[in-house]
């Protein structure tokens, strides 16, 4: 298998994890609140990279004023606003325009990467975004009980997330010249997880002491989530975005829903339909198109 097989491949990896993630954190949000579900998931992923780092044998890099300035920005946009804001969003908006709206990743990812890199768009990657978005939303629309809202603030601050996340994988791509992929999760999990605990902290809505009696069905999808689904794969992400760039690494997105779906399917016990048969060729043939190299097409 070539080096750009096994990233697509590990990227499949990756967004399966988070498809089946979408599961354990409605699970948590209805045994913790918002505020503290976020800070734990971050601080255990923390926790599991830094134990990565140094089982690996790798050194937290030696950072000049310049290169901690721009790993915080990364943390602030890609790990605490992304968070708060998603959060924030998905409280007042349905589930299903929240799916939606975070299936523009790679629409607003490869915009970013045009603007920032001036990556060639290309009609063919162009053609595999649309094609992507148009599988993801029959998937979507299709599953039951999905229901749209009308536009709200919650829509808008779901955005707004979607473009932090984005903002922060342009600082990774820049910053995997000077330091490993794993030094750099390392790095922003840390600043991000502690500006979480910081506003769990002094937010009175949150109930950080309620983790004391958390069960142990709970603690073990927060270690699923941390470990797996926030530190595991988003340094897959990380890794992915300095191998293949940010804009073809940002078709993995359309994958996250499609697992989610099959997940629903194997253990909850949801309908298949045509609709959703549709939606995953539609997915298959956008994720195809999408990664295609830069300026072809």
């Amino acid at each position: 298998m070539t080096d750009g097989w096994r990233a697509y491949a590990l990227l499949l990896g990756a967004m399966a994890i988070w498809g089946v993630n979408l599961s354990a954190v409605k699970v948590l949000t209805g045994a913790l609140d918002v505020l503290t579900v976020a800070a734990v998931r971050m601080v255990v992923a923390a926790i599991a990279l830094t134990v990565l780092l140094f089982l690996r044998r790798e050194r937290l890099p030696v950072l000049r004023a310049r290169d901690l300035l721009g790993l915080t920005a990364c943390a602030l946009f890609m790990v605490y606003g992304n968070q708060i804001l998603f959060a924030g969003g998905l409280s007042r908006t349905t589930a299903t325009n929240g799916a939606l709206i975070m299936s523009l990743g790679p629409l607003v990812s490869t915009l970013l990467a045009a603007l920032v890199f001036r990556e060639a768009l290309g009609a063919r990657r162009l053609a595999g975004v649309i094609i992507g978005f148009a599988g993801v939303a029959l998937v979507i629309l299709n599953r039951p009980g999905a229901q749209l809202g009308g536009g709200s603030v919650g829509d808008l601050l779901i955005l707004t997330s979607l473009v932090c996340f984005a903002s922060g994988g342009i600082a990774v791509q820049k910053l995997s010249k000077a330091f490993t992929v794993l030094q750099i999760s390392v790095v922003i999990h840390v600043i991000g997880s502690v500006l979480l605990v910081l506003h769990a902290a002094l937010s009175p809505g949150a109930r950080l002491a309620d983790l004391t009696e958390a069960s142990v069905t709970t603690w073990s999808l927060i270690l699923y989530s941390g470990v797996l689904a926030t530190a595991l794969a988003a340094m897959v992400w990380n890794l992915s975005i300095a191998r293949l760039g940010l804009a073809r690494t940002a078709m993995g997105f359309y994958w996250v829903p499609i697992f989610g779906v099959g997940f629903a399917v194997a253990f909850m016990g949801e309908a298949v339909t045509a609709w959703h048969l549709v939606g995953l060729v539609g997915v298959i043939v956008g994720s195809r198109l999408g990664f295609a190299r830069r300026g072809t097409g």
